[in-house]
C-alpha cells in the first residue's frame, strides 16, 4: 500500500487527468494500487478524498510562494505575485490541470477551491491591483480580466503536448521550464503595467 503522501500525490495525477467524473473509486483504486474499498475506508467518499488531495497539494504550493518583501511598491507586488503563481505551476503541473479543469464547471469543487484558496491567495494582489488602475499605473478594468490575464498564461507552462506542437523542445526539464516560467512573466506583467496604449 502506497504511503499517505503517495496516496495524494497519485489521486492529483488522477484527477488531474481524469477530471473529477470520470476517476471513478475503481479507477482511482487501481490507480493507487489498493483495494476497491480504500477511498471509502480512509476518506469517507471519493469527494472527501478530492478536498484532501487539493488540501496538500495548493498548501504545499501557497507555502512555497516567496511573499513581496514589506513596503515593496504595488508594481513590484504584481511581479513578485505572478513570478511566483508561474513558478509554483511549473512545479506543480497537475494542480494547474485541476486548477483549470475546475475552474471550467460550476460546481462545490470550484466553490471549495474558491473560497479557500483561489479567493484569499488573489485577495494577496488585489490591493495593489487597484492601487495601481487608480493611479493610472495599469489599464482600467475588471479585476476578473487582470487575474485571467494573470491566470490563463500557466497553462502554457503545464500543457506539454500542446507546447510541443508549438515548438517547445521535447522533454524540457524542469529548469527550463522554470525560465520559461520567468520569461512569461515578465512578458505578462510587462503587458498589465504597460500605460501607453494603442
Amino acid at each position: 500500500m502506497p504511503a499517505g503522501r503517495e496516496v495524494l500525490l497519485r489521486g492529483l495525477e488522477a484527477f488531474a487527468t481524469l477530471g473529477y467524473d470520470r476517476a471513478s473509486a475503481r479507477e482511482l483504486a487501481r490507480r493507487l494500487g489498493v483495494g476497491p474499498t480504500f477511498i471509502n475506508d480512509r476518506y469517507g467518499s471519493k469527494a472527501a478524498y478530492w478536498r484532501a488531495v487539493v488540501d496538500a497539494a495548493l498548501s504545499a504550493q501557497l507555502t512555497g510562494m516567496a511573499q513581496p518583501a514589506p513596503g515593496s511598491a504595488d508594481g513590484d507586488v504584481v511581479r513578485q505575485f505572478v513570478r511566483e503563481f508561474y513558478r509554483v505551476s511549473v512545479g506543480e503541473p497537475y494542480l494547474a490541470m485541476l486548477m483549470a479543469d475546475e475552474s471550467a464547471q460550476d460546481t462545490e469543487r470550484l466553490d471549495y477551491l474558491y473560497e479557500r484558496y483561489i479567493g484569499p491567495t488573489l485577495a494577496l494582489v488585489a490591493p495593489s491591483i487597484e492601487r495601481l488602475m487608480a493611479s493610472g499605473g495599469m489599464a482600467r478594468v475588471p479585476v476578473d480580466v487582470v487575474f485571467f490575464a494573470i491566470i490563463a498564461p500557466a497553462s502554457g507552462l503545464v500543457h506539454e503536448p500542446l507546447a510541443r506542437r508549438l515548438g517547445s523542445p521535447e522533454g524540457t526539464w524542469h529548469a527550463d521550464r522554470l525560465t520559461r516560467a520567468q520569461a512569461l512573466a515578465g512578458l505578462v506583467v510587462d503587458g498589465l503595467l504597460a500605460t501607453e496604449r494603442q
